[in-house]
């Protein structure tokens, strides 16, 4: 089986974008000297998975950063044709999380980041993810999308390790626990 793994940034008081899913106050504590450890969270990882509103905030970028085969599950774009740049890179499905995970562990992909705040949501609530890096941003942004839903029960999380940068991030590793 597939296992997934999240590694996000959110703002202090929870939130992984504002309303309108505008990363303006993440962006601004970009240091291209750090890459928070996201090279060795990536490099053991098969494939991405993203939601659709991560998808449609990296398609504002200048450059299509992934190297590893991109899957966008949303109901709302299966179906659709994929942007003529990005053929060969990334594919749309509206499978249900497991399903999607059983698919890709038959295709011999077997670690999964997961990004995108509801996304994550449907992994957690599916109990799906093994692990999450989640760093903290050290500013309030008073309302948006929060990483964390409503839940139907507690999960358990192991911190694993927890690390401060010089920028004021604080970047913690939990293991969900079974």
């Amino acid at each position: 089986m597939a296992t997934a793994h999240v590694f996000i940034a959110v703002s202090l008081d929870g939130f992984i974008a504002r309303p309108d899913g505008d990363i303006d106050w993440l962006l601004q504590r970009d240091d291209p000297t750090e890459d928070h450890g996201y090279c060795a969270f990536i490099a053991d990882k098969d494939v991405i998975v993203m939601g659709r509103g991560s998808y449609e905030k990296v398609l504002t970028f200048d450059t299509w950063f992934y190297d590893r085969p991109v899957v966008v599950l949303s109901e709302q774009l299966a179906g659709t044709p994929v942007p003529k740049a990005l053929k060969g890179k990334l594919r749309f499905s509206n499978l249900a999380p497991g399903e999607l995970m059983a698919e890709l562990a038959r295709q011999g992909m077997h670690r999964v980041y997961v990004d995108g705040g509801q996304l994550v949501q449907s992994f957690l609530r599916d109990g799906l993810v093994a692990d999450m890096v989640i760093t903290t941003v050290p500013v309030l942004i008073g309302s948006g999308r929060r990483l964390f839903g409503a839940l139907q029960q507690d999960i358990d999380l192991e911190l694993v390790s927890s690390c401060s940068f010089a920028s004021g991030l604080v970047q913690s590793t939990y293991r969900l626990t079974v």
